[in-house]
């Protein structure tokens, strides 16, 4: 009799061990996906102007995930209005796009704005809160045109990369809001030979990437 209590005390505590490693397993895995998606959401900050930007890597290429905020003379935030910076950032022409990341950044080349949305091609993270580690959190800035007029806000999103066309115009990507529905685009000669970009000096916003 004692020897079958013995037996069933052992079978109990085993598995009660089991139980507990298995907790222990459980614990321990989502602490990796916590620590994961941490490490995904860093922040940098810009030594020229203290602005604290998330970053966000993806295929190896570590982005910034806020519209770049540095303003020079040459830029402007939308309707001039400074509160529009961080929701927005500034709206930059193309030839001080080319210089207005900091040190250690680039403004990103067609090939790496393909790279990227060959990333989120089937997926919906683009434009989902900053909060979301795995988001580019796409803000959604407008444009100033060649002529001063200020547009889409809040409907289109206009980003410069660092290749030309030639002495007046330059490549982009574009994210637009059109009947509730995302359309995204990049301006490539390479996928149609008539494509010739936009005027170098609309004043579009900027990502940068890490050298």
């Amino acid at each position: 009799m004692v020897r079958i209590l013995h037996n069933a005390l052992s079978s109990q505590l085993k598995v009660f061990r089991k139980n507990i490693d298995m907790k222990k397993i459980l614990l321990l895995y989502g602490l990796s996906i916590v620590f994961s998606a941490l490490s995904a959401q860093e922040k940098f900050t810009d030594k020229r102007d203290g602005n604290i930007y998330r970053t966000v890597t993806f295929d190896g290429i570590t982005w910034m995930a806020e519209n770049l905020r540095f303003k020079s003379s040459d830029d402007v935030y939308f309707d001039n209005d400074s509160n529009n910076s961080t929701g927005y950032g500034a709206l930059y022409e193309w030839k001080t796009a080319m210089k207005a990341c900091p040190d250690g950044w680039h403004l990103p080349t067609g090939a790496e704005y393909q790279t990227l949305f060959n990333h989120f091609e089937h997926k919906d993270s683009w434009g989902k809160n900053g909060s979301d580690p795995g988001a580019f959190n796409i803000q959604l800035g407008g444009m100033q045109d060649f002529e001063g007029v200020f547009s889409e806000m809040d409907e289109s999103g206009y980003y410069w990369t660092s290749t030309e066309y030639g002495a007046h115009n330059a490549e982009y990507f574009s994210y637009l809001i059109i009947e509730d529905k995302a359309v995204i685009d990049i301006s490539r000669k390479e996928d149609a030979e008539d494509i010739h970009g936009t005027e170098k000096v609309n004043r579009y916003s900027v990502r940068c990437v890490k050298n």
